[in-house]
C-alpha cells in the first residue's frame, strides 16, 4: 500500500510538473532573470503547490496515517552551515541550468543529453556527499539529518 501511495503521489507531482510547464528550463530561467524579461508563471505555480500542501498538512495533522504506521513530520528547526551550502549550491545548479531534481528526474523521458548529463551530476554529487559524509565519522546516516521522525 505504501508503494502504491508513493507511485501515485510521484504520478501527480510530475503530472503537476509537466502541466505547469516546470520541466521547460527555459520557463525556470525566465523566472530566475529578475532583472531581464522575468516570467512569474513559476511563482504562481508555487503559491499554489503551498496553498495545496498547507491544507493537506492541516487536514492530515492529529490523524492516522493511512498507508504508515505513524506521522513523521520534520523537527529540524536549526538554519546551520550545511543547510545554506546546501540551498547556495541547489540554487546555483538550478539557475545555470533551469532544472532541479523533480523536473529533471521527469524529464529523463525526453532522454535530452542535456537533461541525462545533470542527473549523472546530480547523483555523483550524491554520492560523493555520503562517501565524505561517512568518512567524516558522524554516524549519522544521510537519510535521517534532514528529518527527524516524531509522532503526531
Amino acid at each position: 500500500m505504501n508503494v502504491l501511495a508513493s507511485l501515485l503521489c510521484g504520478l501527480i507531482f510530475g503530472a503537476g510538473l509537466v502541466v505547469s510547464g516546470m520541466t521547460q528550463p527555459a520557463k525556470v530561467l525566465g523566472f530566475l532573470d529578475v532583472l531581464g524579461r522575468w516570467d512569474p508563471t513559476l511563482a504562481f505555480v508555487m503559491v499554489g503547490a503551498l496553498a495545496v500542501s498547507g491544507i493537506g498538512y492541516a487536514l492530515a495533522r492529529g490523524r492516522r496515517p493511512v498507508c504508515a504506521a505513524t506521522q513523521s513530520w520534520p523537527t529540524a528547526t536549526d538554519i546551520d552551515r550545511r543547510l545554506i551550502i546546501g540551498a547556495v549550491l541547489f540554487g546555483t545548479g538550478w539557475g545555470m541550468v533551469g532544472l532541479c531534481p523533480g523536473p529533471a528526474l521527469t524529464d529523463l523521458a525526453s532522454l535530452s543529453s542535456r537533461v541525462v548529463v545533470f542527473v549523472f551530476a546530480m547523483i555523483v554529487g550524491v554520492i560523493a556527499w555520503e562517501w565524505w559524509h561517512s568518512h567524516q565519522g558522524s554516524g549519522q546516516a544521510i537519510g535521517n539529518t534532514a528529518l527527524e521522525a516524531s509522532d503526531g
